[in-house]
């Protein structure tokens, strides 16, 4: 496992600013978007959050786990240590050294299970780089 840990400044328990991106954002892909950040917001009561790069973005504490982005086509969801998680639905892309993303389209189907594991693979990852320094 590689232990080196992005850090973001500001992250806090409720930002009310995601909350206007996702008013903004207020369309199909825009919800698909807000159900997967709802559910990184539910991985833990350490669950912290902020705007970086553009994005809603989750954290334990300082160090980010995933976020969500919205594209004109698509949305995003990332993971700032994908690279790292276990995939067995083979859903993550990139070829990053550490994030990976699950691209979803109004036309694919997605496996919701298997990404809802990765949610919650990179909020236990997070964890264990954090515990082992």
């Amino acid at each position: 496992m590689n232990n080196d840990i992005f850090r973001l400044n500001g992250a806090v328990a409720y930002d009310p600013a995601i909350d206007d991106w996702f008013h903004q954002h207020d369309r199909p892909l825009g919800r698909v978007a807000h159900h997967w950040f709802q559910l990184m917001r539910s991985c833990g009561d350490e669950v912290r959050e902020l705007i970086h790069d553009g994005c809603p973005t989750a954290c334990l504490g300082d160090a980010p786990f995933a976020y969500v982005a919205v594209f004109k086509a698509h949305v995003n969801v990332g993971f700032f240590h994908g690279a790292f998680l276990r995939d067995p639905a083979g859903l993550l892309q990139g070829s990053g050294k550490r994030m990976r993303h699950v691209k979803i389209t109004a036309e694919a189907k997605i496996d919701g299970e298997a990404l809802t594991r990765l949610i919650e693979s990179a909020w236990a990852d997070i964890k264990t780089r954090i515990e082992n320094g």
